[in-house]
């Protein structure tokens, strides 16, 4: 709101002129998503203890110290969700499209998350996969809809090809189950990953950090030349959609560093998980998603490892997945676990920015 009150103000005053580029809006986006959430977190924190009675809050699938975490508060997705949404709504040009889907599907994610959350609490068990899986097609879908039915001139339906100068795979209609996978996918990653006081948030910032770089070179014309990258007018503006992400998360951290003050839940990991998959797709980053969400796609990828193995040999490839409850049963420290893999996510984002350069 505060780009279109204040960019036409720079006819009259010099001043207003900076309110113009993204680099400057993502960067108050970011300090100002990262304000709110220290500002409401606290009270909020106190809100969710008193609303949830000293409720079980902790998988039942985990080590048996987790059990010391009882009636921490959980839902401390919704303090990201504010954060990030009323940041974007301030300095976001809301007259473009992909800013409207990416907020659309955070929002979205997040209130399945929220849903599941609170039948956890009541039921002591959450929603049934086929109820959580359903809603999350459903809602992709659905903005998928919106992103391909654009005219050509502002959409492709093409899969770019990371180390190679131009090479684009025209998927067609085929883009949409693909883009699904990808965002459904990403969603329930990071919904895996959240098993230890700020493993999850950790990465989230790494990749905000990533997509925003790539979708302010794939929407800038000149730089998208440069690097012989796909361009896509207007994906630009996600980077301030970034910029509240990053803030958000950092924000969050604040009070889900070990040892944690509140859970994300669902209500986050859904959330983040599906921002992070749309933002892949809106950038024509799909193939980096594994890399620069690579921790993620491990620690998915032990859980499917474990269950394959378990069903058909009976035995178990892992102490416990996911893979970070592996490394705690192996003895490792919870805070050793967490920073360990924040390296490994750092890396890996690093390089997949760096096949924006080697084509």
């Amino acid at each position: 709101m505060l780009y279109h009150f204040l960019v036409p103000l720079a006819k009259e005053h010099i001043l207003f002129n900076v309110f113009r580029y993204l680099t400057f809006r993502s960067f108050m986006a970011l300090i100002t998503a990262l304000v709110i959430s220290l500002l409401i977190g606290p009270p909020l924190i106190r809100r969710l203890r008193r609303a949830q009675h000293g409720g079980e809050t902790v998988r039942e699938d985990t080590p048996e110290r987790h059990r010391a975490k009882r009636g921490t508060p959980t839902m401390g997705g919704v303090l990201i969700l504010v954060a990030i949404l009323a940041t974007t709504l301030l300095w976001a040009n809301l007259r473009n499209r992909y800013v409207w889907v990416v907020m659309l599907a955070t929002a979205g994610f997040g209130l399945l998350g929220v849903w599941d959350d609170l039948t956890k609490l009541r039921r002591r068990r959450g929603l049934s996969m086929r109820v959580k899986l359903g809603a999350q097609v459903a809602l992709t879908l659905l903005l998928l809809q919106i992103v391909f039915w654009q005219p050509p001139a502002n959409w492709l339906p093409v899969l770019a090809i990371p180390f190679f100068k131009g090479w684009l795979i025209d998927l067609g209609w085929v883009w949409i189950p693909f883009a699904l996978l990808v965002v459904v996918g990403a969603s329930n990653a990071v919904n895996l990953t959240d098993g230890l006081d700020g493993l999850a948030i950790g990465p989230v910032i790494m990749a905000g950090g990533a997509f925003g770089i790539l979708a302010y070179l794939t929407g800038n014309f000149k730089a998208a030349d440069y690097l012989k990258i796909l361009n896509v007018k207007g994906a630009g503006e996600l980077t301030v959609f970034c910029g509240a992400l990053i803030g958000a998360a950092i924000g969050f951290l604040w009070f889900n560093c070990h040892p944690a003050e509140v859970f994300m839940g669902d209500a986050g990991s859904l959330a983040l998980g599906g921002a992070i998959g749309m933002l892949a797709v809106l950038t024509k980053a799909e193939l980096l998603l594994p890399l620069i969400g690579g921790l993620y796609v491990v620690e998915a990828g032990s859980v499917i490892v474990q269950v394959a193995s378990f069903k058909l040999t009976g035995r178990r490839v892992f102490r416990m997945a996911p893979l970070h409850h592996h490394y705690e049963l192996s003895g490792w420290a919870e805070p050793k676990i967490v920073v360990r893999f924040w390296i490994v996510s750092f890396a890996l984002a690093l390089l997949a920015l760096t096949t924006l350069k080697l084509r």
